[in-house]
């Protein structure tokens, strides 16, 4: 059975949540990205893409995933046809190497994205990073080069973070430097250690 020992990890859009799952994996926990898993499972679908969205949507022998993130934030049939053709493809990876993760007996991350909005990942605890709103629409903007008004649709399109932080068993909060954000991480793992050692 899978996710017996998993945590999931999740934030919102430039809360920092690639950030975190590196600084866990540099103090020893073990991450499953979902993130990662998807693009892998995009450039392998290229052939779909390119049946199903057109040549626009390719690039060389990969996908152009900022070609087609305009069109899936801009048009809800193509996000919905994307979803329901990835989505089962991603959770069967995530839950095989959760399986292998599960025989180590000990916790690790899924880091899911979308883990309050889709309801799909029957895990009972997880983290948040957590970004006041203001912040994070300005890190968005500012990695992204995006208009206002195009990052806050495009965080718009994910449950407000102030909700997931609600929601979330553990919160690691983002809203100052990176040496506060380490300090944050290690004090969660620590906690975890403290909690199944």
């Amino acid at each position: 059975m899978a996710f017996q020992y998993a945590i999931a990890l999740t934030g919102g859009i430039a809360t920092g949540k690639s950030t975190v799952a590196s600084l866990l994996a540099l103090n020893g926990m073990r991450v499953i990205d979902a993130d990662t898993i998807s693009h892998e499972i995009l450039d392998a679908s290229l052939p779909w893409v390119q049946e199903t969205f057109g040549d626009r949507y390719i690039n060389g022998s990969k996908v152009d995933r900022a070609q087609l993130g305009s069109l899936i934030f801009s048009d809800e049939k193509s996000k919905v046809i994307l979803e329901e053709y990835l989505h089962p493809k991603i959770r069967q990876e995530i839950e095989k190497r959760s399986i292998k993760q599960d025989g180590f007996k000990f916790p690790y991350l899924i880091d899911i994205p979308l883990f309050f909005e889709n309801g799909a990942y029957n895990i009972k605890e997880s983290v948040v990073v957590y970004t006041p709103k203001e912040i994070q629409l300005d890190r968005f903007m500012k990695r992204n080069g995006y208009s206002k008004e195009e990052s806050l649709k495009r965080i718009a399109t994910q449950m407000p973070i102030d909700e997931k932080k609600a929601k979330a068993t553990w919160v690691i909060d983002n809203s100052k430097n990176l040496k506060h954000l380490q300090q944050e991480v290690e004090e969660f793992v620590e906690k975890i250690k403290i909690k199944y050692l």
